[in-house]
């Protein structure tokens, strides 16, 4: 899959997983990069878990992008929570 086509997909994820996340709204732009790591993060742990592989811009790809979104903005958002930003 190309890297456009992550960057897209991260995006429209990263909407979603802040949506999920942070539902009291936040800095959308930060969430939505950050949703864009997740989208790699997210296809790195499901191939290292045996996950089937992403193969281009289709349902699972979706699913893996939000779950590494999810992933990474949960993370983001406790160790930001805990320095007091």
């Amino acid at each position: 899959m190309s890297i456009l086509a992550w960057i897209v997909l991260g995006l429209v994820a990263g909407f979603i997983a802040s949506k999920v996340v942070n539902r009291s709204g936040g800095n959308l732009v930060f969430d939505l990069v950050l949703g864009v790591i997740g989208a790699f993060v997210g296809g790195w742990l499901f191939t290292r878990f045996g996950g089937p592989p992403v193969t281009g811009l289709n349902i699972m790809s979706f699913v893996v992008a939000t779950v590494g979104a999810i992933v990474v903005l949960v993370i983001y958002h406790a160790v930001a929570g805990r320095r007091g930003i």
